[in-house]
């Protein structure tokens, strides 16, 4: 498979071992999945035929805490790249400093094939697959690429109805009515904006003068262009599969979201002009971001990169080979394991509320959010400075990276597993 996102997922782990020095077991722990749940899911179509859906869990180490982590619906979506994405969460959940461990999900399906009671039987197949691997103190799922609230809604009451008991916190980004927190649909978008804020004031730069092309016009690069739009920052272009929307003096980000709402596409957008989808990655910006899907930016494209900065909001988009020659012209790059925690926060809190059946009001969840990425944001900007100094290409992946992996690394030997 080309740029593999588990030998990806893999390298990025081993390249902070050898920093940090840790001995042959314990690499081999980490970079071991604990658990596989993977299996067809049969789901009746409307016309009366079955058909055949494969579908995984992937739980990668729970020594922090419970497994934690998405569930994914896209038709490319393999065994690797899910197990790639537990490991990720791993470190995610430890950079962010919530009690979780890593975890992943996914079905190889392309939702929009299906109708609405078609997709609601796939989701109730995809929970009776995994059922016995989850729960509010084992594993917790939420919405990732083309799942929302409402397939977390069906997912919990097949859940609740197999366990024969209410338990809510097992899974998370739910609708308000069965115990969702208010703010999860936007976090991790909000989040990202948080990081932005904090990145930008380490640059020394106005938020006015900073520009910024986001790839990626889905739940996460949407809602993060509008809140980085509304903080006052230059937004020259937005992507999607289909095209890039541009406009050198700034898009109304407001009208573009609403725009694409209602039509599903920016073709008869007025307040940009349209570009071929992958233009957005050759924009002379100071930001770019990559909200998409993983491997965006790969040896085969890195030399049309023109940013001055990158900041990952998708999972994995740029491919270690890729960071590489990146690093080497100096161009810094947030990783996702910090960038995009906002999603997973949030959702901590909503387990949060559901344990303790309190619930917080949206300011309340984002000032908390705030204050978790703030805090993430420095601690690895401070081993990022700590790094530096003993090693000229130390990068702001390497320093989230030896963060989280250190926690982990200490929770394990506190159990006596190393």
């Amino acid at each position: 498979m080309k740029n593999n996102p588990l030998e990806n997922a893999r390298q990025q782990l081993l390249d902070i071992a050898k920093i940090l020095e840790l001995d042959k077991k314990t690499i081999d722990r980490l970079l071991k999945i604990e658990n596989l749940v993977s299996g067809e899911i049969s789901v009746k179509l409307d016309n009366g035929k079955t058909k055949k859906f494969k579908a995984w869990r992937s739980q990668h180490n729970n020594a922090v805490g419970p497994y934690k982590g998405g569930i994914r619906f896209h038709e490319e979506t393999t065994e690797e790249e899910v197990k790639a994405l537990s490991m990720w969460m791993t470190w995610k959940t430890a950079i962010v400093g919530i009690p979780y461990g890593g975890g992943k999900g996914g079905v190889a399906v392309n939702p929009k094939t299906l109708s609405k009671s078609e997709l609601q039987r796939l989701s109730r197949g995809y929970i009776r697959l995994i059922a016995k691997a989850i729960g509010s103190d084992k594993d917790i799922p939420a919405p990732d690429v083309n799942t929302n609230a409402e397939i977390m809604g069906w997912m919990l009451d097949e859940y609740e109805k197999i366990i024969g008991r209410k338990d809510p916190g097992a899974l998370t980004g739910k609708p308000l009515e069965l115990g969702g927190s208010r703010g999860r649909t936007e976090a991790t978008g909000l989040g990202g904006s948080y990081v932005l804020d904090s990145f930008v004031k380490k640059l020394k730069k106005q938020k006015k003068a900073v520009s910024v092309a986001i790839q990626g016009f889905g739940n996460v690069g949407s809602y993060f262009a509008k809140f980085v739009h509304e903080n006052g920052y230059k937004v020259v272009a937005v992507s999607d599969s289909k095209n890039t929307l541009y406009n050198e003096k700034g898009l109304d980000i407001r009208k573009a979201f609403d725009y694409k709402a209602k039509n599903d596409t920016f073709k008869g957008f007025v307040g940009g002009k349209l570009l071929p989808s992958e233009a957005v990655l050759g924009l002379n910006v100071d930001i770019l971001v990559p909200a998409a899907l993983e491997n965006a930016v790969s040896e085969e494209n890195v030399s049309k990169i023109n940013a001055k900065n990158i900041l990952e909001m998708a999972n994995g988009p740029v491919t270690p080979k890729a960071e590489e020659i990146l690093a080497n012209k100096k161009i810094l790059i947030v990783p996702d394991v910090l960038a995009n925690t906002g999603g997973v926060a949030v959702s901590y809190f909503e387990w949060v509320q559901n344990l303790a059946n309190y619930y917080w009001e949206k300011e309340e969840i984002s000032a908390k959010l705030k204050k978790l990425m703030d805090s993430a944001f420095a601690a690895v900007w401070a081993e990022y400075e700590r790094m530096s100094k003993t090693t000229k290409k130390a990068t702001l992946r390497q320093a989230a990276y030896s963060l989280a992996v250190q926690k982990v690394v200490k929770a394990m030997q506190a159990r006596g597993e190393l």
